[in-house]
């Protein structure tokens, strides 16, 4: 899939997970929780294709999430790439074909989203307040990169990095208190499983089982749907229908989440004005 089905897959389903939870778990939480939540399940669900680089010095190509905050995402997507190929080669077995890019490998894994939603908690525990800042301002630049594809084209790498760092400033204004908030690598971490879902639906599929063997020594093999069901990356069912499905689930989740809410305070208007 795409950065921008990536990114909207992530945000409707933290959205509708939290209206589950409100109805279900009466687990009930503030605007600002919901705006921070989604915006971390958003840009977690582009991590994984910081695998995918393209050409630092002309600040070219590379997947949606690696054009984000320009040359020097590019910079960190080559390196990540770099890592992921040496971890394919280094743990590949006799059948595992030979790769000279680490596109959907280790970054495409379950170890990675726990990974990245475990480190994502523990610094924030560990360094507080302001550690947490400087993760809403990296996740909301991918939010916006990947949710506001056109919008951020046009603008370029250097609004979305201030316009990132407007977000933190605000959430930084109204964080309450000095804590750990783990809700925050929850997020990271759930955005990261929903892309690899989403990829697991296209022709390629994504290697989700490793780094257990899966037999006939094959450690990477890439697991998916059958080709004849798979979405084609880009084409109409994911552009149109998955998009518009992710839209539609994100649009309810918000009405369920807040227009009880609303009503509650318009009746309560209505009765203290009589």
């Amino acid at each position: 899939m795409m950065g921008p089905s990536h990114a909207l897959s992530g945000a409707a389903a933290w959205l509708a997970g939290s209206w589950a939870l409100d109805q279900f778990a009466d687990y009930h939480q503030t605007p600002l929780m919901i705006g921070v939540g989604t915006a971390m399940a958003a840009g977690g669900a582009l991590l994984p294709d910081f695998d995918l680089s393209g050409k630092v010095t002309t600040n070219q190509g590379g997947a949606t999430v690696a054009r984000t905050f320009g040359v020097i995402s590019l910079f960190v997507a080559e390196v990540i790439e770099k890592i992921s190929l040496g971890i394919y080669t280094a743990t590949r077995q006799s059948k595992d074909p030979k790769r000279d890019h680490g596109h959907r490998t280790f970054t495409h894994t379950l170890p990675f989203a726990a990974l990245i939603g475990w480190g994502t908690t523990e610094l924030a525990a560990h360094y507080g307040k302001w550690a947490v800042v400087g993760i809403i301002f990296f996740m909301a630049g991918l939010a916006l990169r990947g949710l506001f594809e056109k919008w951020a084209e046009k603008a370029g790498w250097l609004i979305v990095t201030l316009a990132a760092a407007a977000i933190a400033w605000f959430t930084a204004v109204n964080l309450p208190g000095d804590r750990g908030y783990p809700l925050l690598g929850f997020a990271v971490g759930a955005g990261c499983v929903v892309h690899l879902l989403g990829d697991m639906i296209t022709k390629n599929g994504v290697p989700i089982f490793w780094p257990i063997p899966t037999g006939r020594g094959r450690m990477w093999r890439m697991i998916g749907i059958p080709n004849r069901f798979a979405v084609k990356v880009g084409g109409k069912t994911e552009t149109v229908i998955l998009s518009t499905a992710f839209t539609v689930i994100s649009l309810v989740s918000l009405v369920g989440l807040f227009a009880p809410v609303l009503l509650e305070r318009l009746n309560l208007d209505i009765w203290a004005s009589k």
